[in-house]
């Protein structure tokens, strides 16, 4: 897969790209990262990529033309067909099932916008689809890209050492992870790990591992439980996981009082 970033600071984003589990998948060949810097393009000797905004108002917006110019060379640079993204806070909120259909395509193009965004004729002529990795407000798109080029480079096939890590990740299921531990067996501050995960059941191993991925989205993100149908054994769980969670909490409100 292919990944062209339009920045103006494209060695933040070369660098960020460069380690870890998405510089490995690039040094696999598994993945290509390439940046192109809108001033490069830019028609005038001082390089200008930005104007003030018609209609008044504070900051500046970045031009057509240089942002144009770079995406013209990103679709001469190779011969798959690229999807552009603009990374915003306007766009739609980035989910993992988003982040999978990506990683399917051959090419992606990222643009990270500066100042006060980018002319509304770019994105309305150039651009597939905006993308926000959240509710807040960055200095640039350079950070959203190098979360969506670790979220979707580490899904190329091979980018993992254990395949079955990408599959086991919170939201990979719509559910999030489940409790991980560990050596050493029994910690002198913090006790042991659950008897379950030394049993060498694998069966009662996954059922465990399923009930607590299902008991903690309900405590902490209970939305998510909204959103999907649970199966059979998915509510039995889940319904196991809050009598034991009210039995415990029970328990130790009780300690408390008696502490009292």
């Amino acid at each position: 897969m292919r990944i062209d970033v339009v920045s103006l600071f494209p060695d933040f984003v070369r660098q960020s790209a460069a380690v870890g589990v998405v510089g490995r998948a690039q040094h696999r060949e598994l993945l290509q990262v390439e940046t192109w810097n809108p001033r490069d393009f830019a028609p005038d000797k001082h390089r200008t990529v930005d104007g003030r905004p018609f209609g008044g108002g504070p900051g500046m917006v970045m031009l057509i033309d240089p942002l144009r110019a770079s995406l013209a060379a990103i679709r001469e640079a190779a011969p798959e067909p690229v999807h552009v993204i603009y990374l915003s806070p306007q766009g739609a909120r980035l989910t993992q099932g988003r982040v999978e259909a990506l990683a399917n395509m051959p090419r992606i193009a990222l643009i990270c916008g500066r100042y006060e965004g980018v002319d509304e004729r770019l994105l309305q002529h150039e651009v597939d689809e905006e993308l926000s990795i959240g509710d807040y407000v960055l200095s640039g798109g350079e950070l959203a890209a190098a979360v969506i080029i670790d979220a979707v480079g580490r899904l190329q096939d091979g980018a993992l050492n254990d395949a079955q890590s990408a599959q086991q990740d919170s939201f990979s299921d719509g559910l999030l992870d489940c409790p991980h531990y560990t050596r050493p067996e029994h910690h002198d501050a913090w006790g042991g790990v659950p008897e379950v995960l030394l049993s060498g059941d694998h069966s009662a191993i996954r059922r465990w591992r399923r009930k607590q991925s299902l008991g903690r989205t309900w405590l902490r993100r209970p939305d998510l439980l909204t959103q999907r149908a649970l199966d059979e054994e998915s509510r039995v769980l889940l319904d196991e996981f809050r009598r034991e969670y009210a039995r415990l909490n029970g328990a130790a409100d009780s300690d408390r009082r008696n502490e009292n």
